[in-house]
């Protein structure tokens, strides 16, 4: 279903905006199940239900040629560009995030920013991607994304229209042609790598490094798209100063996770959207503009935090969950843990983890050939550097498994390879050259895998957003007792909440808290 808008008066939902120019452009979310498309203000769709939430004047009727955005975009080179790469980025971030809710929280922002697009004619297709990544940018032609981890971290409307419209800025100043360059020669270097290495798997998996790159603009293009997307807030009749607060919030979110943003690939926005200081105070001056901070435009808070109550929190179940030192995923019945002092990243194509003294550790499943021992299958070619007379046949907790130890200039490996089922489950530890600490590692390792239990399963559950109001008598140290996925609880609290020191909570205070 799609509906149009005729005038600007006909709609009275959006408190404090006041959009300046005439609603022309269209705007879809492009996660929406049905494919609904959105025009101008309109928002609030899903499949063919009606229009929700939302106050018409009586003069408001439906129209009776809706127009889609692909047919705004089917004569658009650059929408071609977008539409050719959009199943890529969408793979490569885990899919796309459907909640209805959430949806239409995203349309509603994202419908006030268009009204007043440096381009009126502008269309645009926003998708939520199921990452918990924080991250979020555009395709040439009005493709624009979000992660669900970015939505987790925002702490109001205005936050989140303040990454939109910084996006919004970079399509309306064509920025994307120079990064489509880019991204073909990113795709040119993945097939070099998959040559030279022989195995399609390392190509895709250079493609996949290659993602914050292709989402990278120069500095001055940054900058340009600051000027506009800060406009853009003041203008839609949001808090112009939330994209310096919301830059001040990742920026935050680094300091907690203590990694290296342009390395950390959980914070993909500070990878490619640098947050430096004087960025951040160019962003305040900007909003200076519309006035005093605290003082101009609405940040949406209260119909933010309804409209993310219930998000999914950071891994999602058909790639496992991260608990602390330990791995588990459900539907492959299978956990492990990591040394104490090491930290688990769970990508996509793999599962990640780092401890002190440079040691890492890379852990995949893939298909089994129940034809081939464990044995053969170690020097099957796939581990480079391998030792043949290293490896031994054995048992891990009741299951087949082999174990072999590989060397390259800088590195000594590790290799653990476990049968289960239809799949071979592998271990890859690596540390520098004379480091005492494989052995003990990859013990910790191989010891723990086992299968998980029914009631283990049973118990498991993904971490939501969970949207709460602060009762009589409770502290800032109470709620975050409440938090789960974390050992660290005060501090997440704080940081999600966007808390300064020195802050206390009032009862009726809305805050979120993650739990199941």
């Amino acid at each position: 279903m799609t509906v149009s808008i005729g005038r600007r008066n006909s709609i009275s939902q959006f408190e404090g905006t006041s959009p300046r120019r005439p609603i022309r452009a269209a705007v879809s979310l492009g996660s929406l199940r049905a494919g609904v498309t959105v025009a101008a203000l309109t928002l609030g769709l899903s499949g063919c239900q009606s229009v929700i939430d939302q106050t018409y004047t009586n003069d408001l009727k439906p129209s009776s040629k809706p127009q889609t955005v692909d047919e705004v975009q089917k004569n658009d080179p650059r929408a071609q560009m977008g539409a050719r790469e959009h199943p890529r980025i969408v793979a490569s971030y885990g899919g796309e995030y459907h909640d209805p809710k959430t949806e239409r929280l995203v349309a509603r922002i994202a419908g006030a920013l268009t009204a007043v697009s440096e381009n009126p004619t502008q269309s645009f297709r926003i998708t939520i991607l199921n990452s918990p990544a924080i991250n979020a940018f555009a395709l040439p032609g009005g493709y624009l994304y979000v992660t669900r981890g970015l939505l987790a971290l925002a702490n109001d409307a205005s936050e989140v229209a303040a990454v939109l419209s910084h996006e919004m800025g970079h399509v309306t100043a064509n920025h994307g042609i120079e990064r489509q360059k880019r991204e073909e020669a990113e795709v040119i270097a993945s097939r070099v790598v998959a040559e030279v290495l022989s195995s399609d798997l390392a190509g895709k998996q250079a493609l996949a490094r290659g993602k914050l790159r292709l989402a990278a603009f120069s500095r001055q293009q940054e900058l340009q798209a600051d000027v506009i997307g800060v406009r853009m807030l003041g203008e839609a009749g949001y808090d112009p100063f939330a994209a310096a607060r919301f830059l001040d919030s990742m920026a935050a979110y680094a300091r907690y996770s203590s990694v290296d943003p342009d390395t950390d690939q959980s914070l993909d926005f500070l990878s490619s959207h640098p947050s430096a200081p004087q960025r951040v105070e160019l962003a305040r001056q900007h909003a200076r503009a519309f006035g005093q901070e605290g003082t101009v435009g609405d940040t949406g808070r209260d119909y933010f935090l309804t409209g993310i109550d219930g998000l999914l929190y950071g891994d999602s179940p058909d790639e496992g969950y991260v608990r602390n030192q330990t791995f588990m995923h459900a539907k492959l019945g299978i956990r492990f843990e990591v040394p104490e002092g090491f930290r688990i990243d769970n990508k996509q194509e793999a599962v990640l983890a780092t401890g002190p003294d440079e040691i890492a550790v890379r852990f995949d499943g893939v298909q089994a050939d129940n034809n081939q021992s464990l044995a053969n299958y170690m020097t099957s070619g796939w581990v480079a550097g391998l030792l043949p007379e290293t490896v031994r046949e054995t048992t891990i907790n009741g299951m087949p498994a082999a174990t072999a130890r590989a060397s390259a200039e800088r590195w000594d490996f590790d290799v653990t390879v476990i049968r289960l089922d239809k799949q071979i489950f592998r271990f890859l530890t690596a540390v520098p050259k004379g480091s005492s600490a494989l052995q003990s590692t990859a013990d910790t390792l191989r010891q723990s895998f086992r299968r998980m239990t029914p009631q283990e399963t049973a118990e498991l559950k993904p971490l939501r957003v969970r949207v709460v109001k602060v009762q009589p008598g409770e502290t800032i140290t109470t709620m975050a007792a409440r938090m789960m996925g974390t050992e660290r609880k005060l501090d997440l609290f704080k940081l999600i909440n966007a808390l300064p020191a020195g802050a206390s909570l009032t009862p009726g205070q809305r805050v979120k808290i993650i739990s199941e």
